[in-house]
């Protein structure tokens, strides 16, 4: 990333993190039903994975994004761990989904290289008390799964709505009303879950960055639980209008164990907003 990139994303972690200090207190120590323990009774995490009563692979439980390791992060971000970023939404691609990559070797289109250039901390509809949207959401705050036969529901800990991904074999709408978490249709593909988004709004970024999304924007993603405590998410995009190719992105994703996510309540005693920036 170039330096005032770096300023600015870092600017806007120090603010967002700071907005975020009422979560870090959770349901504390209450024992999740049906986690397999050892014998001093501390969850198992690397216990088979869970079934559903229809044999279906069970996504169900609070989970966060792995942190990429400090010294990582400060390669590219010098300094990074002295906002003391809380553990748990330490991940790389709530900077920049392209970590890894130079931005000439991004694939951005002209417009959307554009749109780059313009884009501030203050732009976050996080700092609107708006939706960011996935994946942003999956990556910067815990998020809790409800799994039932004909739907997934996920709660996100952050002001994003609940997002559904229904499993009754539902087409994608051809003419959806634009809106800030899509439209989700799910299916199973032996013990991983496929799912289809459209209908984005494109109002929300990819990632603190500000890399865009537009309407046309089209999210597959595959949800595989490896074992108890451990879930593997592959996340392609497909957008034309801003990129010259689909690309890919996979991140693993922990369990949190005898937890829960809280409300989040976004306007609830805020005084960050106003130094985004400065």
């Amino acid at each position: 990333m170039e330096g005032a990139v770096i300023k600015r994303v870092g600017s806007f972690l120090a603010a967002l993190l700071l907005t975020m200090a009422p979560l870090l207190a959770q349901w504390l120590n209450y024992p999740t039903p049906g986690i397999p323990r050892t014998a001093d009774g501390k969850p198992a995490l690397s216990a088979s994975p869970p079934k559903t009563a229809d044999g279906k692979p069970d996504l169900s439980g609070v989970w966060k994004a792995e942190p990429t390791p400090l010294s990582e992060i400060e390669r590219v971000v010098p300094k990074f761990g002295d906002i003391q970023i809380d553990e748990r939404v330490a991940s790389k691609y709530i900077l920049n989904l392209f970590w890894g990559l130079k931005r000439e070797e991004e694939p951005l289109t002209a417009e959307a290289a554009a749109v780059m250039r313009q884009y501030q901390p203050k732009d976050s509809p996080h700092f609107h008390c708006l939706p960011a949207g996935p994946p942003f959401a999956m990556f910067i705050a815990p998020f809790k799964i409800v799994q039932t036969p004909e739907e997934i529901v996920i709660v996100f800990e952050l002001h994003d709505p609940p997002r559904q991904i229904y499993l009754d074999s539902r087409p994608l709408p051809k003419d959806p009303e634009p809106s800030w978490m899509g439209y989700s249709s799910g299916k199973w593909l032996r013990d991983t879950l496929v799912a289809d988004t459209v209908g984005f709004n494109g109002k929300s970024p990819l990632d603190s960055s500000g890399h865009p999304r537009s309407e046309s924007m089209h999210i597959v993603e595959r949800f595989h639980r490896r074992d108890f405590g451990h879930m593997d998410v592959e996340m392609t995009f497909d957008d034309p209008k801003f990129y010259t190719r689909p690309f890919t992105v996979k991140s693993g994703f922990q369990l949190i164990p005898d937890s829960d996510v809280l409300e989040y309540v976004c306007l609830e005693n805020e005084k960050d907003r106003v130094h985004v920036g400065n």
